[in-house]
């Protein structure tokens, strides 16, 4: 990983040219970018894979409940003699 920040672009105190190639340092600062990059597009797959996961389990939770409120009415409505039990 590459440690830089902008004071390391500039001259050093003791007057010493430095051997950092600018090229060097675009490279290493791409490279960092693209990691980071990288972090959060993996973040943002996970969030939306749990929040799909979620809605799914809603999905078939109201599939079920639906299924036991059509039950429940077609026993009211044989109950109230407007239909013959199924057998």
């Amino acid at each position: 990983m590459c440690d830089y920040n902008a004071k390391d672009l500039s001259e050093p105190e003791d007057g010493n040219i430095r051997d950092d190639n600018p090229e060097n340092i675009d490279k290493c600062a791409l490279d960092e970018m693209s990691n980071q990059i990288q972090i959060v597009l993996q973040d943002m797959k996970d969030k939306f894979q749990t929040m799909s996961d979620q809605i799914l389990l809603r999905i078939d939770d109201m599939g079920t409940r639906i299924d036991d409120l059509e039950k429940n009415i077609s026993d009211l409505m044989v109950h109230a003699g407007l239909e013959t039990p199924d057998k």
